[in-house]
């Protein structure tokens, strides 16, 4: 008989709410499929796959990039591996590749839960969780992360989901980012300057418009947000109905917008870019402290 192999993204957890069907992956506990009816809303891949592209998984304990993979925390220089080596950058954390315990426990929700040992250039123990729940219109996604260790631990974190909201080419997706601020960043994507206006330039998003020839790969802050603090990107489809929106609580201070040739990635992240070096937006967790953080998708029209 022939052994059975388990696919690069480890078990699949598959959750179903009216007409809406979620797939999340025991790897990297990332989304790999979000269909409403028989439209699929990510940009999705099989369970047999090995996703270079990092899509829809968790980003911790520091989303984006640290320059050089090296930071100073409380007076010592730790130095991470270098994982973007065209950049000379460690990029996206340290749990991207890892296997996390997921435990269903609805039709409609998953709970998956990892523990972050210290680690080369990260000398810190952290209990991550993170859920995933199928609501009325879409999905939740919380995070949290506890410091179990001794020592005051730095922490940022983020979401990776690509979106494709009905198009075959972003160049028709109306893309709306409530942002007053961008980071300027230099050609390894790393912070080059204080926060700039996106006022009157093209990366003023916030009235939404057709992306057209525009490519992104860009990080916004001082976001526009409800009373209760929740911040939300909005793409639609110029050429049909449909619209898609990226939700995000007070603790997601930044969001980054990149895309791709036929979808877009939306990433909801706690700090900026090689924050564990600027401090811009950095969480420090005391020993025993909590972060908790909350973002969703949801999906109108389709």
């Amino acid at each position: 008989m022939a052994a059975i192999t388990e696919p690069p993204t480890g078990a699949q957890f598959e959750l179903r709410r009216g007409r809406q069907r979620l797939v999340v992956t025991e790897v990297g506990a990332g989304v790999r499929s979000w269909t409403v009816g028989d439209r699929e809303l990510l940009a999705s891949f099989s369970a047999g796959d090995d996703d270079a592209a990092f899509c829809g998984r968790v980003l911790v304990p520091w989303p984006n990039r640290v320059r050089d993979g090296r930071y100073r925390f409380e007076g010592a220089e730790h130095r991470l591996e270098v994982t973007e080596p065209e950049r000379a950058n460690a990029l996206h954390g340290l749990v991207l590749e890892s296997r996390w315990q997921g435990v269903r426990t609805s039709a409609r929700r998953v709970s998956l839960a990892y523990d972050l040992q210290p680690a080369t250039g990260y000398p810190f123990s952290l209990r991550l969780a993170v859920s995933y729940e199928l609501a009325s219109g879409g999905v939740v996604m919380t995070l949290q992360a506890t410091n179990v260790g001794a020592e005051r631990a730095p922490f940022g974190a983020g979401f990776h989901p690509y979106l494709t909201p009905g198009t075959t080419s972003v160049d028709d997706i109306v893309l709306e980012v409530p942002a007053r601020t961008r980071v300027p960043v230099d050609d390894r994507l790393l912070p080059s300057g204080p926060a700039a206006s996106v006022d009157g330039s093209e990366l003023d998003l916030q009235r939404g418009r057709r992306l057209g020839d525009l490519r992104l790969d860009a990080c916004f802050g001082d976001l526009d947000r409800s009373p209760a603090g929740v911040a939300r990107v909005r793409l639609g489809n110029q050429g049909g109905p449909g619209q898609l929106t990226v939700w995000m609580d007070d603790r997601f201070r930044y969001v980054q917008v990149f895309t791709a040739d036929a979808a877009i990635a939306v990433e909801p992240m706690t700090c900026a870019p090689d924050a564990f070096n600027t401090g811009d937006g950095l969480v420090v967790l005391e020993p025993g402290a909590s972060f908790t953080g909350r973002c969703g998708l949801i999906a109108a029209g389709f």
